[in-house]
């Protein structure tokens, strides 16, 4: 059997089993056992290099819930304006403006405290999230079932990578994107005139293990970074390819307590290892030809070491986490989403009960 088959029918037979023992996989991290039931799914998978898509990420005719759109500037914000000092607008333009998206799924019942997703980079594949919500909130099959969690897919503030907006809101290891998803956004979509009028009783949990995070590239760092730096907000986490570089601002005040950004999650600090374990539930996945994948250690920057590195610190440390290797692929690569993110998603709200 092929790893490829392994992965795809892995959550199909947990559904109907209970499985005790060791998967094996020839050429791959092994696959691990559930040996208690938040531990269901965890482990190490190849999958690759085919990637057929998952049904439940297609449009199967099922009920469609409501998509918002609208606007926050940049300028009216608290905690990023666009105007840091570590910013250099006239190389990396700063956005005056960011999209927000809304998906609230038909499953949702106005008045409910509603479980969320905060999707990183703006509406980058939200519609095979929309699919999911609309195939699976209404499952037969109890094991495979999301709960009805509304979707909020926040657009980053510009450009990329060191000195931009983007890359001090995803790649700075500090709060302050919790705090801007808690304090600004969030209420900004409960207070939206158009969402008010469709669900004039809508309600966000407070549960934190009701609040995910997802994003891919420094998206996905951020999503680890929100959870890791207040999991009193946040504790449901997808990154794929994430960025656990070195790409945090040189001159950011975060590098004198995390000189080399990201990367400090899993080497030089080893943040996982040496932090007490946190309430984290965290998936990771890498591609095999990501971003700078020959880079030697020296250079902080090599996705697959990172993400392999940081896989590895999870699982010593004993956290509820899952890791994907996915065969020749790129990174964030469209197929290993429409691949995976249907049983990524299942897993991550494993055990999760609407208030």
């Amino acid at each position: 059997m092929t790893n490829l088959n392994r992965y795809s029918i892995f959550v199909y037979f947990m559904t109907l089993i209970s499985l005790i023992g060791l998967i094996g996989c020839a050429s791959s991290p092994s696959l691990a056992t559930a040996s208690e039931p938040d531990s269901e799914g965890d482990g190490d998978y190849v999958v690759g290099p085919e990637f057929p898509i998952d049904p439940d990420l297609t449009d199967k005719g099922n009920p469609k819930g409501k998509m918002f759109t609208f606007g926050m500037r940049l300028a009216d914000s608290r905690i990023f304006k666009g105007n840091d000092a570590t910013l250099e607008p006239e190389k990396k333009p700063v956005r005056e403006e960011r999209k927000i998206f809304v998906y609230v799924p038909a499953a949702y019942e106005d008045g409910t405290k509603a479980p969320l997703l905060v999707m990183h980079d703006g509406p980058d594949d939200l519609d095979l999230v929309r699919h999911a919500l609309d195939n699976l909130t209404i499952s037969a099959n109890p094991a495979r079932k999301l709960p009805p969690f509304i979707v909020i897919s926040v657009q980053n503030g510009g450009n990329d990578g060191k000195n931009s907006q983007r890359g001090l809101e995803y790649d700075t290891m500090s709060d302050r994107l919790a705090l801007f998803i808690q304090e600004e956004v969030l209420p900004a979509v409960l207070n939206n005139d158009e969402i008010r009028t469709a669900y004039p009783r809508m309600a966000f949990t407070t549960d934190p293990w009701g609040r995910g995070v997802m994003g891919c590239s420094s998206g996905g760092a951020a999503a680890l970074s929100m959870g890791w730096f207040r999991p009193d907000l946040f504790r449901r986490l997808i990154t794929y390819s994430g960025t656990f570089v070195d790409q945090q601002d040189d001159d950011a005040p975060e590098e004198t307590s995390f000189p080399l950004g990201a990367w400090e999650y899993h080497s030089n600090l080893k943040l996982i290892e040496n932090t007490p374990k946190k309430p984290l539930r965290i998936f990771t996945h890498v591609s095999e030809r990501d971003n700078r994948a020959n880079d030697p250690e020296e250079t902080y920057h090599n996705w697959v070491m990172a993400n392999e590195r940081t896989a590895a610190a999870l699982k010593a440390k004993g956290y509820n986490y899952r890791y994907i290797f996915s065969k020749d692929s790129k990174h964030c690569d469209r197929r290993v989403f429409e691949h995976t993110l249907a049983d990524t998603l299942v897993w991550m709200w494993r055990g999760y009960d609407v208030e």
